[in-house]
């Protein structure tokens, strides 16, 4: 499988209503925003903080993606994303209630997922910094780094803990 329809695959596939996981996404999420929330004022805006901060904010965003029953059924790939509205309504019904997935693909997605918020918001410091001279020592390229790293180490982490079945 080509490294482009590797990482399409990992997001599609991820789409799905789910509300254990929710939980656990939700549960996280507020716990490591706590840890920013509550982080000195000082140093509330260097980089691990807002690498925390990005990345628990992704983490409760997933998670209430996660509670919408409408997205149940899109991760399907056998179903497609361009369903008409009556094949949607009949395919989320038919759906069994899906376990949680392993420990190790869950706990890779989870850290994926944390360092997207931190991927993401490291260019939207820069162009803060860029609107306001006020911002102009936040620390956006460690943010992003930090962000990117995190993000591959979930990603390798999933790609090593997937059978090779799931990966031929």
């Amino acid at each position: 499988m080509a490294l482009r329809e590797d990482f399409l695959e990992n997001l599609v596939g991820d789409l799905e209503y789910h509300p254990r996981r929710a939980a656990l996404y939700l549960s996280i999420g507020v716990a490591t925003l706590c840890f920013w929330m509550f982080a000195p004022f000082d140093t509330k805006f260097t980089a691990i903080p807002l690498v925390v901060g990005a990345g628990s904010l992704t983490l409760i965003l997933k998670g209430v993606f996660l509670l919408r029953k409408t997205s149940d059924g899109l991760g399907n790939s056998q179903q497609g994303l361009g369903l008409s509205e009556q094949e949607f309504v009949q395919s989320s019904r038919s759906f069994a209630p899906k376990p949680l997935p392993s420990i190790p693909a869950l706990a890779a997605q989870m850290v994926q997922d944390f360092g997207t918020g931190a991927f993401l918001l490291g260019p939207v410091l820069e162009i803060g910094t860029r609107i306001n001279d006020s911002w102009n020592n936040l620390p956006s390229f460690p943010v992003f780094l930090a962000g990117a790293a995190i993000f591959f180490i979930g990603w390798l982490i999933r790609r090593v803990t997937s059978s090779a079945s799931d990966r031929s």
